[in-house]
């Protein structure tokens, strides 16, 4: 199997951040103020969004492959770890210094979307090129 590897990965992510919600709901829910709560949820959030980009981009990967998308994996797997990590780790901690390192993950994310976009630009170019006879 191509992308044992990211399939794995995106397989864990989506677990942790099921898991993750669900100890939101129930364990902090009466734990945390509303503030860290909220923030705890926008992690999961974040996170089960990136992974199922991932899935997405990993079976359009099998059936097309294209340079680039190992870079757009990589810098949303780098961004969920950073961005919901620290979301995570402040609201379970309380430590508020954490939040300078969540706009990293974010940057990382927006940066996955845009390499993402580029690579499906590229493809449908090298498609065209493919058809016309130029490639």
């Amino acid at each position: 199997m191509r992308d044992r590897g990211w399939w794995c990965l995106a397989a864990l992510s989506g677990g942790v951040a099921v898991m993750a919600g669900a100890f939101a709901a129930h364990a902090l829910q009466d734990q945390l103020p509303e503030r860290l709560l909220a923030a705890f949820e926008i992690g999961v959030r974040y996170q089960m969004w990136h992974t199922l980009a991932m899935l997405g981009v990993l079976a359009w990967r099998a059936s097309h492959p294209r340079r680039g998308f190992g870079i757009v994996l990589g810098l949303w797997a780098a961004g969920v770890l950073l961005f919901s990590g620290s979301l995570y780790a402040m609201a379970l901690t309380g430590l508020r210094g954490l939040g300078m390192v969540t706009p990293f993950g974010g940057v990382l994310m927006i940066a996955g979307w845009l390499t993402l976009a580029v690579g499906a630009l590229r493809a449908g170019r090298d498609d065209a090129q493919s058809e016309s006879g130029m490639a």
